[in-house]
Parts: C-alpha cells; sequence; structure tokens
C-alpha cells in the first residue's frame, strides 16, 4: 500500500531539526496529524489514514487478522515508507529554502540597488533643479543685457544721425567756404598781377627818367616780345636772370615767365617755384591749365604753355630742392614733355641724373595730371584732395612739389607736404623747389 504525506508550512524556514522532532511524533502511529517546532517557525503535516492510502499491490486482510505479526511489520514497513517520503520532502523543502534565501537575498540587493538608484535620481533632479534656476538666471540676466543693448544701439543710432546732420550741414558749409576761398583767390591774382604791372611801369619811367639813353636789360625784355623761352633771350644777349615775355610761336598767347640765366649755363625757363607759402597751389584744373602765382615769387607757368613749348623741341627738366637744414639736392631729366590737355598734360620723362636719389620721385610711365576737381590719378582715393596740390600722381606716389606749404618746425610729418620721397622721404615737407626748362640741344 502507498501511503501520501500531507503538510502545512507554517513558516518560511524549516531546518534538518524539525525531522528528528517529527520522528519522534510518528512513535505513537494513530495519530492523523504531527507538527514540528523551529524556533518561531511550526510545520504542521497531515497523514492520511490506512484506508485512504492504497497500496499497488493486493492487501489481504485475513491475513492480518490471522496473523498479528503481519500487522507490526506491515505498519513498520509503513513507517519506514514514510520517512522515506518525509526525507523526500525535506530535501525538497531544503532545496525551496535555499531558493527561497536565495531570492530573500536577490530581492535585498535589489532593494538596495532601488535605493541606491532613488538616491542617485534624487540627487540628479536637484541638480537637474538647480541647473535649472541657474538658466532661469541667466536668461533674466541676457534679456536684461539684451534690453540695455538695445538702448545703447538706439542711443548710438541718434548719435550717428546727429553726426550725419552735422557733417552735411558742415559739408555745405565748406563748399560755400571752397567758393568764397576761389572767388578771394581770383581776386587777389588780379590784384597782384595788377600791382605787378603798376611796379613795372614806374621802374621802367623812374629808369627812363634817370637813363633816357640807356639800353639796360629791363628796357630790353619789356620791349622784347618775341622770345619763345628763355633759352632764345640768353641767346639774343639778355643774359640777366629776371622777367621776361615770352610768346608760344604762331599764336599771339604771351606769358610773363621768370629767366634764370646764371644756373648751370643759364637759358632756363622756371615753370614752378616755391620759396615761402605765399600762393596757394590747391588750385582748380582751369587755373593750372593758364598758370597762377607771381613769377617774381611763387608761381605755376602752365600746363598749356608748356605742352605745346615741349611739343616743338625736346626739352631737359632740372628740379632743384632745397631743405630746412640748408642742404640742396636735383634731379635732371634730358627728355621732359606734357602731352596736350585731352591726355590730361600726361608728363614724359628719360634719362635721370642728379643728387636727389637715384630713383625718380615722379611715377614712370608717365601720369596724368589731376587737381581738386579733376581726379586722373591711379588710386581710388582721390590723391589731390587728400595731399593738396595739383600733381602727376600715381596712387598718391613719392612725390608732390604742389603740396601744402609748412615752415620749419612744423615740416616733419607731413605727407600732404611738399615732399621728393627718394630724397627726404615721405613726411618732409621741403623749403623751396624750382622747376625749369630748356631746350636740349643749349
Amino acid at each position: 500500500m502507498q501511503l501520501a504525506a500531507c503538510f502545512f508550512l507554517g513558516c518560511g524556514i524549516f531546518l534538518a531539526s524539525g525531522y528528528n522532532s517529527f520522528s519522534k511524533s510518528m512513535e505513537t502511529i494513530g495519530k492523523k496529524q504531527y507538527q514540528v517546532q523551529h524556533g518561531s517557525c511550526s510545520y504542521t503535516f497531515l497523514l492520511p489514514e490506512a484506508d485512504n492510502c492504497r497500496s499497488s499491490t493486493p492487501y489481504v486482510s485475513n491475513a492480518v487478522q490471522r496473523d498479528a505479526p503481519l500487522d507490526y511489520d506491515d505498519s513498520v514497513q509503513r513507517l519506514q515508507l514514510l520517512e522515506n517520503i518525509m526525507e523526500n520532502n525535506t530535501q525538497w523543502l531544503m532545496k525551496v529554502l535555499n531558493q527561497t534565501n536565495r531570492l530573500e537575498l536577490q530581492l535585498l540587493e535589489h532593494s538596495l540597488s532601488t535605493k541606491k538608484l532613488e538616491r542617485q535620481i534624487s540627487d540628479q533632479t536637484n541638480e537637474i533643479t538647480k541647473l535649472q534656476e541657474k538658466n532661469s538666471f541667466l536668461e533674466k540676466r541676457v534679456l536684461e543685457m539684451e534690453d540695455k543693448h538695445m538702448l545703447q544701439l538706439k542711443s548710438i543710432k541718434d548719435e550717428k544721425d546727429q553726426l550725419q546732420v552735422l557733417v552735411t550741414r558742415q559739408n555745405s558749409i565748406i563748399e560755400e567756404l571752397e567758393k568764397q576761398l576761389v572767388t578771394a583767390t581770383v581776386n587777389n591774382s588780379v590784384l597782384q598781377k595788377q600791382q605787378h604791372d603798376l611796379m613795372e611801369t614806374v621802374d621802367s619811367l623812374l629808369t627812363m627818367i634817370s637813363t633816357p639813353n640807356s639800353k639796360n636789360n629791363f628796357i630790353a625784355k619789356e620791349e622784347q616780345i618775341s622770345f619763345k623761352d628763355c633759352a632764345e633771350a640768353f641767346k639774343s644777349g639778355l643774359t640777366t636772370s629776371g622777367i621776361y615775355t615770352l610768346t608760344v610761336s604762331n599764336t599771339a598767347q604771351e606769358k610773363k615767365a621768370y629767366c634764370d640765366m646764371e644756373t648751370g649755363g643759364g637759358g632756363w625757363t622756371v615753370i614752378q617755384k616755391r620759396e615761402d607759402g605765399s600762393v596757394d597751389f590747391h588750385r582748380t584744373w582751369k587755373e593750372y591749365k593758364m598758370g597762377f602765382g607771381d613769377p617774381a615769387g611763387e608761381y605755376w607757368l602752365g600746363n598749356e604753355f608748356v605742352s605745346q613749348l615741349t611739343n616743338q623741341k625736346r626739352y631737359v627738366l632740372k628740379i632743384q630742392l632745397k631743405d630746412w637744414e640748408g642742404n640742396e639736392a636735383y634731379s635732371l631729366y634730358d627728355h621732359f614733355s606734357l602731352a596736350n590737355e585731352e591726355q590730361k598734360y600726361r608728363i614724359y620723362l628719360k634719362g635721370l641724373t642728379g643728387t636727389a636719389g637715384k630713383i625718380s620721385s615722379i611715377s614712370q610711365p608717365g601720369n596724368d595730371f589731376s587737381t581738386k576737381d579733376a581726379d586722373n590719378d591711379k588710386c581710388i582715393c582721390k590723391c589731390s584732395q587728400m595731399l593738396t596740390g595739383g600733381w602727376w600722381f600715381d596712387a598718391c606716389g613719392p612725390s608732390n612739389l604742389n603740396g601744402m606749404y609748412y615752415p620749419l618746425r612744423q615740416n616733419n610729418n607731413k605727407f600732404n607736404g611738399i615732399k621728393w620721397y627718394y630724397w627726404k622721404g615721405s613726411g618732409y615737407s621741403l623749403k623751396a623747389t624750382t622747376m625749369m626748362i630748356r631746350p636740349a640741344d643749349f
């Protein structure tokens, strides 16, 4: 007969010592339930009675009734079977207990991990909260700065608009002053010419009164009207430096020019002279074309006259320079000419010698002439307006003998002054200059 053991687990822990208590309880076989106490846990087992348990082998009741020892043996076998069953159950319970302990350990580890993760999440949440607060503060600061910058930009824009209005107004004033200056300059030139003519007349009268029969150079110069240049006057016997009247060939045009009859053998027609800053050289295209100033002092002979003169035959150009320290130098070009007005009085130079630099301070090949109202240079700026005067500018180049006149101790670091780069550099303004020409075959 096969027996089945039924039990209730009163606690989640079952130890091996419970089996001993259970064995003792099984001494009285007539009981139907058995209880095992282990610490605070108790285990109760219910065993079925003999009538409820059936053996796989035939059971003969008559044999038990006939022979009493057979009942005892049968009970022992049953007990042995129950013990085996209990042992198997005990092993199974031990496995369950071990598995339970492992599960409890895993649960504990999981709980610890969960708590650690919760702490990390809490810390991260706090960090995020702090970052959000900081970000909100920064956003507020950025908005404040943007508002401040917008106010500053508005203020700057208002100031710019005011300055623009002021500049426009000043430009209008400057233009008006320039017009007045041009008018005053023209009037001054007319007055100077009238004064000069009057003085010449007075000198002539005084000379005629004092020496009515003398034939001095001055009377000869006033009476002579057919000289085309100073070289021709020199060859005619007039060898005294001074002012002569020149006439362009085949025309009735006359020009008063200063003739240098002493330097290098004489015969030089002076086309430009600077010595004291008494004449303004920041002139218009027309003024440079016709000439201006006083031949007895500072003046410009005139581009048109020089162009017609230098295109009749070959001329040489000599440029004499003086600095404020008493030094002198010169540049001599053995071929010089000016193109006509249609070609913007372009300058042609060849064959440089002299002491004012081994390199020509007038840029080559030739450049067009520029004035404040005629920009013909090779610069995006207007060199004549920036450097003042009329000249053969390249890109505001290394020379400008018609620049602003600066007196001693004010002549350094003046880039718009009278400069000749390859002698004194670009920032030194010279004391005096003379440009003069004569035929190459003189």
